[in-house]
């Protein structure tokens, strides 16, 4: 499978072509609408959010709710764009407004000034618009679309957030508690630690500061053997970190234990294998998070995300004008001053991507019935 998106913040559409799903995959498009309203959820999240109701459009490569073997085309149509379509057109725009919109003053922590650099532009807005968290909407739409494929084999996404600007949820949940984080402010899942969060960036707000945080992404009943430890580019946690890492904002991945075991001894660190004749193989504990050698062990993948306080702050940082070379205050873009619960939902849609891909490139199938007896088949 392939996915492609396209798209501005500011643009006309984000849109996004799905390569290579198989023929009679259900597609309940109100399921991704849903997803998408949770993508724009969570405290605080800004202004944008209040202009923008997304829904997803289903271009080409579905009839009658199934998917037909051919590429899928998912659009998501920005309403701003009438706001903006004077200085964003694909035509001759509007000079002067294209001045008033122009962004000079890098932001510290973005993609303006190395992407001025790169792409030789004097207005950072031809860098921002793509570089925008705008366009995880549309890669969520994409996931909604991959979670489905999975949900037919019996794959299960969930998360919770599990930290906000350093306020720490250390608890231990089990997968079936993961979907009462979709009904909080923050998507934590301990109230009072939740609450504290929620101060936090209150505080923050009125400071004209960000926030970050930590999710956790876990994925149940997925089957052991999928990636591979034969080259570097088929291990699964490979996929996943490129994956998650492609987010904007993350900055740090970890699977199973993660940095922790560095600071442990094998002994305390690796998951004993034992047998039963009832169970089979099994492992009593899970500090690789489900994967071993690059590939799924068939226990739950569990996988947490690190977001870097949002580099848009209302109170800007020390820059330099790129136009003019001096000293300056960086551009307030309109942001939000945490995101994190969007994170938990865009990371769920990214290892969604890489799962598909993976079971896809081991089973193949032109039909969705030939790859659930495939992978029924497999111990």
């Amino acid at each position: 499978m392939k996915l492609t998106t396209a798209g501005e913040s500011h643009g006309k559409a984000l849109v996004a072509i799905i390569e290579g799903l198989p023929a009679h995959l259900q597609i309940d498009i109100e399921k991704i609408n849903e997803t998408l309203v949770l993508r724009q959820s969570g405290y605080g999240r800004g202004a944008r959010q209040k202009i923008e109701r997304d829904r997803v459009e289903i271009l080409t490569g579905v009839r009658d709710c199934e998917t037909l073997g051919s590429p899928v085309t998912l659009c998501i149509y920005n309403k701003d764009y009438a706001n903006w379509e004077n200085c964003m057109s694909d035509g001759d725009c509007d000079k002067v407004r294209m001045q008033e919109k122009a962004l000079t003053k890098v932001r510290p922590g973005h993609a303006d000034l190395t992407g001025m650099l790169k792409f030789e532009q004097s207005d950072a807005r031809n860098i921002l618009e793509r570089a925008s968290a705008r366009e995880t909407a549309i890669r969520v739409a994409a996931g909604g679309v991959y979670k489905q494929y999975l949900s037919a084999l019996g794959v299960e996404i969930g998360g919770y957030v599990c930290e906000v600007c350093g306020v720490k949820d250390e608890g231990v949940y089990a997968f079936n508690e993961l979907k009462k984080a979709k009904t909080t402010q923050l998507g934590m899942l301990n109230e009072s630690l939740e609450a504290r969060a929620v101060e936090k960036i209150a505080q923050l707000k009125k400071e004209g500061d960000t926030a970050g945080g930590v999710v956790e992404i876990r994925v149940k009943g997925l089957k052991s053997g999928f990636g591979s430890m034969m080259t570097y580019a088929e291990k699964l946690d490979g996929q996943l970190a490129q994956g998650l890492m492609s987010i904007q904002a993350v900055k740090g991945v970890e699977v199973g234990a993660g940095f922790s075991v560095a600071s442990t001894s094998g002994r305390d660190i690796h998951d004993e294998i034992f047998y039963d004749e009832t169970r089979g193989i099994y492992r009593k504990t899970n500090r690789a998070g489900g994967i071993e050698g690059g590939m799924s062990n068939g226990e739950e993948i569990v996988l947490r995300v690190a977001m870097k306080p949002i580099p848009t702050l209302m109170k800007g940082l020390q820059t330099v004008d790129f136009a003019t070379k001096e000293r300056a205050v960086a551009a307030s873009e309109r942001s939000d001053v945490c995101a994190i619960f969007a994170l938990e939902i865009i990371a769920e849609a990214v290892v969604a991507e890489v799962l598909a891909n993976a079971i896809e490139k081991r089973l193949g199938g032109d039909t969705m019935h030939e790859v659930k007896v495939r992978y029924d088949l497999l111990p």
